[in-house]
Formats: C-alpha cells, sequence, structure tokens
C-alpha cells in the first residue's frame, strides 16, 4: 500500500536570484516563512521556482539547501522533469542523492509524446530512483496531457504514487479516481480547484498561491481533508479574485512581483519572463491591499 507524500498544501516555492544565481539566504528565509505558517510541503524547482531557466548546478544546490534547511520538518519535493528522460533521469538521481523527499515530474514539454511515449518515459525514471514519484500534468504550459488510462498503468510502478492535475478539466479528474487504486494520489495543481478536487478524493493542492498566502492555503485543505466543504467552499471564494490576480500574466509573474512588492528579496525574473505590465501591476498591489497585505 503506498503513502502520500504529503496531505494539505505545498508550496510550489519561488527561486529568489542574485547576480551570482540563487540566492540562498533569501530563500532561507522564504523556506521559514512557510514552515511557521503551516505549509505541509516545500515544492523546489518547480515552474514557480522557474527552473527551465537553472542550471544543474543551480538546481542541486537549491534542493540541497531546501533539503538541508527544512531539516526534515516536512517534506521537501524537487522537480526534476525534463523534455528529455535521460536528462529527467540525471536531475532526478541527484535530487536523490542531495536529500529530496519526494520528485514532482512534470510531462515532456514541446515533444508532444504519445501516451505510449509517456509511459515509457516515466517507467524509466521510476526505474532509477527509489524516491516516491508524482506526475505533473499541466498540459497549457506543456503541449501534452496524460490520459486516465495512463495514470492507471503508470499507478502500478511502486513509487509512482500519484499526480499534481493541473489540466483544469475535472471530467478527466473523476476518470482518473474511477481507473486508478485507492493508493494512486491526486493533487490539485490550480489554486482554484483546491476544493473540487479534493471532494473528489484529492490530497491537497501544490500552490503558487501558498508563496503569499500560506496559512491561508494551508486552512484550506485542513477543511477539506476534515470533509468540511461547507466551511472550505465558502474559503476558496474568498481567496477567488487573490488567486486569479496570481495568473493574471505567466506564472511566476504576478507572484513573484507580489514578493517583491511585500519587500521579500526574490530578485528579478529570469528571461524570457518580464515584469507585468502597468495594468497587471496595479492589479497585483490591489489584490494585496484587499487581502491586508502591506505593499512596502
Amino acid at each position: 500500500m503506498k503513502h502520500p507524500i504529503f496531505t494539505g498544501s505545498a508550496a510550489a516555492i519561488v527561486t529568489p536570484f542574485h547576480q551570482d544565481g540563487v540566492n540562498l539566504d533569501a530563500l532561507g528565509d522564504l523556506l521559514d516563512f512557510q514552515l511557521e505558517n503551516g505549509t505541509d510541503a516545500i515544492v523546489v524547482c518547480g515552474t514557480t521556482g522557474e527552473a527551465s531557466t537553472m542550471t544543474y548546478q543551480e538546481r542541486a544546490e537549491a534542493i540541497a539547501f531546501c533539503a538541508r534547511h527544512v531539516g526534515g520538518r516536512v517534506p521537501v519535493i524537487a522537480g526534476t522533469g525534463s523534455n528529455s528522460t535521460e536528462n529527467a533521469v540525471t536531475l532526478s538521481r541527484e535530487a536523490e542523492r542531495r536529500g529530496a523527499d519526494g520528485l514532482l515530474v512534470v510531462t515532456p514539454y514541446y515533444n508532444k509524446a504519445s501516451q505510449a511515449g509517456l509511459i515509457r518515459h516515466y517507467q524509466t525514471i521510476a526505474a532509477s530512483v527509489s524516491l516516491p514519484i508524482i506526475l505533473y500534468n499541466v498540459p497549457s504550459r506543456t503541449g501534452v496531457s496524460i490520459a486516465p488510462e495512463t495514470y492507471a498503468a503508470l499507478a502500478e510502478l511502486p513509487n509512482i504514487i500519484g499526480v499534481k492535475e493541473a489540466s483544469g478539466n475535472l471530467g478527466n479528474v473523476q476518470r482518473t479516481r474511477a481507473l486508478c487504486p485507492s493508493d494512486f494520489f491526486i493533487w490539485s495543481g490550480n489554486d482554484d480547484e483546491t476544493v473540487p478536487i479534493c471532494a473528489l478524493g484529492g490530497k491537497g493542492v501544490i500552490s503558487v498561491a501558498a508563496n503569499v498566502l500560506p496559512a491561508e492555503m494551508h486552512r484550506l485543505t485542513q477543511l477539506c481533508l476534515q470533509n468540511d466543504f461547507a466551511a472550505a467552499g465558502e474559503l476558496q471564494v474568498r481567496l477567488k479574485d487573490f488567486c486569479d490576480a496570481m495568473f493574471c500574466e505567466v506564472n511566476p509573474i504576478p507572484v513573484k512581483t507580489a514578493l517583491k512588492l511585500l519587500g521579500w528579496k526574490v530578485g528579478e525574473l529570469r528571461s524570457p519572463m518580464c515584469p507585468p505590465s502597468p495594468e497587471n501591476l496595479a492589479r497585483i498591489k490591489a489584490v494585496l491591499a484587499k487581502y491586508g497585505l502591506p505593499v512596502t
């Protein structure tokens, strides 16, 4: 019987940069903020962490630092996906060596693999490490979606434990739940779908909004896990404007901008990411004010 690596809210943490690479001091401050506010797991080097613009060495350094700094208080899950199976294997092995508790592995982008190709890709990665693996389905960014039938095939592998579902397709989530065993776990990959996915048996969320509102996202998932969906639904609705604002431009532009406005030393976005438009900057400032967050 498999077990979920975490239940609740995992922060898909941003990566602070300075001129020499990853700003580890600032990353430590962000991790402390998350741990002090109830976050249940840390996801490092994911989409929100701008992993696609980081070197292998930077990714390895960030993963190792998070593992050391968190020190087992919550699981540290490393993003190790790549459009190349060989590269994903290398990254996954390195993350295991550097102390990660689990892996988040996105579908290979740009190549648009077939479902058979996805199965082979994940089988190869799973065979290369012993860590639990969470698949990551985000077709809006990768150009390919994992079919429920493919989840069912991959669920047979002992260290593939579930999926971060960011497809926005709740019908497929239902079909996945119907086709897969009970120990293939689903986490929401979209903050504003946390409650409906948890109502379908999900175990929580891998969250962008938690970078700024960790306590609120933790509370939201706890209400779901306690089956208090009336209260969870009310909180989800209250958080909707904030969640929408964090995606007014491509992630992580809005959330990193919000953190910078709040005084966190997150550095600049890496090209080709760029600052938000004046209109969206005003929207981000307005939503921070609405939620009582003081802009410095």
